[in-house]
């Protein structure tokens, strides 16, 4: 593994959980929406990610012909969740139905704290592991002197 791939693997797991992080915080701010502009409650909103070869040119492409080659990460869709919305009676609220129900967003804030701190940890991981690539660069630049 050349050093340019140990950093894309990092910066493909760092911008990953970034989008990660931005559609989590999208669900919790959209805890309470009953009206979007699709119609209806918010629905909660989920990445999926996919393994991607690295090959930064058609060089390295065809050198690792015949092996797997490094993996790194990448968001291939941002789906929404198909469980059922929360129904609540309240009969005043203007988007209460005829028997005063309330549809609110299949969000749950626990949940999504819980995947917000397995984001972070991730994303963390892969500071750690840039920056270790870093420095062994940096010491291996040190030796030539």
């Amino acid at each position: 593994m050349n050093i340019e791939d140990a950093f894309a693997l990092s910066a493909s797991g760092m911008d990953a959980q970034k989008t990660r992080l931005h559609v989590i915080s999208s669900n919790l701010a959209n805890v309470e929406s009953t009206r979007t502009a699709e119609g209806g409650p918010y629905r909660r909103k989920d990445v999926i990610f996919t393994s991607k070869p690295l090959k930064s040119s058609f060089g390295e492409a065809l050198s690792s012909l015949g092996n797997a080659g490094y993996q790194g990460v990448e968001v291939t869709e941002i789906m929404e969740d198909q469980r059922p919305f929360k129904q609540i009676l309240d009969p005043q609220h203007p988007d209460a139905d005829a028997n005063g129900y309330v549809l609110y967003p299949n969000v749950n804030p626990i949940e999504e704290i819980v995947n917000m701190i397995s984001a972070l940890r991730s994303y963390e991981a892969n500071v750690t592991a840039f920056n270790a690539t870093k420095n062994m660069a940096l010491k291996t630049l040190e030796i030539g002197r």
